[in-house]
């Protein structure tokens, strides 16, 4: 009886591993992550001071904080979804019940007291597809006390993290800094001049690529733990890892220095199809190929294009292009052995050298990765709404 129940329990504890992993993928198939609002902070001249802000403005009025990885695991989600499907004019009207509340949690405070803001435009863009969060634009302006000579920006944790950036006169950003958990940014002159040093900068991004990665990015994850699920072995997974890396290392680069850039609405249906492939790849053969690596290199030139669209909205300071560019980069590649570690953890070190590994975890799991991906898919491309 008891070699009976053996197999049984042990088909059992990988089902269940397998739907304790993808669970946040299978809830998250219509999340949509918590992208940071983007504040310009622009000193006009004559006194007068100007915050230009791009950000998901159904997060904000739905307060869904910086404590959330994406929109569905608020408790607010449904008020979240409700407004992501209002036309301009309904939620242009939502926003004007919100507005005090807003300015209340949008500061500018300079060494000479408070200054008050005003919101001067409101830019909204039309529903369109709502598996892609549309992107608000409000200008806010205000005027300095006399004598001011710096001010401090800081934004409501309870509307999400935030990032403040200052351009020069070139477009340029002499200085930008993320404020993940609300705490409010330093003195910036009025006059510029205002950096940031270089480790800071490193620590900072390496910081926005894990997150990236742990616990915003699902359809990276599941990548991840597809290349794992066919040979969970240290050496070829490691190669598999370095190659991904080198190539979204490679676009995201060139994404932001500007010579390639592609729309997300083609990047992210390519993405999920990525995914599908490496877990379809799992189902079809037992053994690792020797041109898997070089597969997953050219996945990795797509996945680094949807890591430039974080970043590019950031962005980063020409002083502190190179290490933030690499730092982010460190933090991708922590988050992804982070997620290998995980895997180990959970299956690898106790199944993966056990003669139904493949047929009781590494099958059932690329399934279950291959369903998810292809409704990224179909949705991504608007044939599901």
């Amino acid at each position: 009886m008891k070699m009976f129940f053996r197999p049984i329990n042990q088909v059992l504890a990988s089902l269940v591993l397998a739907v304790l992993l993808l669970l946040p993928g299978l809830a998250g198939a219509r999340a949509h992550e918590i992208r940071p609002a983007i504040a310009d902070l622009v000193f006009v001249g004559d006194g007068t001071v100007r915050l230009e802000i791009s950000l998901i403005l159904e997060a904000a009025l739905a307060e869904i904080g910086v404590e959330h990885g994406d929109t569905d695991d608020s408790p607010n989600a449904g008020r979240y979804d409700d407004l992501r499907r209002l036309d301009e004019s309904g939620l242009a009207v939502e926003f004007g019940r919100f507005e005090r509340r807003f300015l209340n949690g949008v500061k500018l405070t300079s060494d000479e007291g408070e200054i008050a803001l005003d919101v001067t435009a409101v830019e909204l863009e039309p529903v369109g597809d709502t598996d892609f969060a549309r992107l608000s634009r409000l200008s806010l302006s205000g005027q300095l006390p006399v004598n001011a000579r710096e001010a401090v920006f800081s934004f409501n944790p309870a509307f999400g993290p935030s990032v403040i950036r200052v351009p020069d006169a070139q477009g340029e950003y002499s200085y930008s800094a993320y404020l993940g958990d609300g705490s409010p940014s330093e003195p910036i002159p009025v006059e510029g001049g205002l950096t940031v040093s270089a480790s800071q900068v490193f620590f900072d991004y390496i910081g926005i690529g894990f997150t990236h990665i742990v616990p915003k990015g699902l359809d990276h994850i599941l990548f991840v733990v597809g290349l794992f699920l066919l040979s969970p072995r240290l050496k070829p997974l490691l190669i598999q890892i370095t190659a991904f890396t080198v190539a979204h290392s490679v676009t995201l680069a060139l994404a932001m220095l500007g010579v390639i850039s592609v729309p997300a609405s083609i990047v992210e249906p390519l993405i999920a199809a990525s995914i599908v492939f490496i877990a379809v790849e799992n189902l079809a053969t037992n053994r690792l190929s020797p041109w898997r690596p070089f597969v997953v290199f050219g996945f990795g030139l797509l996945h680094g294009l949807g890591f430039a669209g974080v970043l590019t909205e950031i962005g980063l300071s020409p002083a502190h292009f190179v290490s933030g560019l690499v730092a982010f980069n460190v933090g991708v590649e922590i988050g992804q052995l982070a997620v290998v570690a995980a895997c180990y953890a959970l299956f690898g070190a106790w199944f993966s050298d056990k003669s139904w590994y493949r047929a009781r975890v590494s099958v059932p799991m690329s399934l279950a990765i291959a369903g998810v991906a292809a409704w990224w898919f179909v949705e991504r491309i608007g044939l599901i709404a």
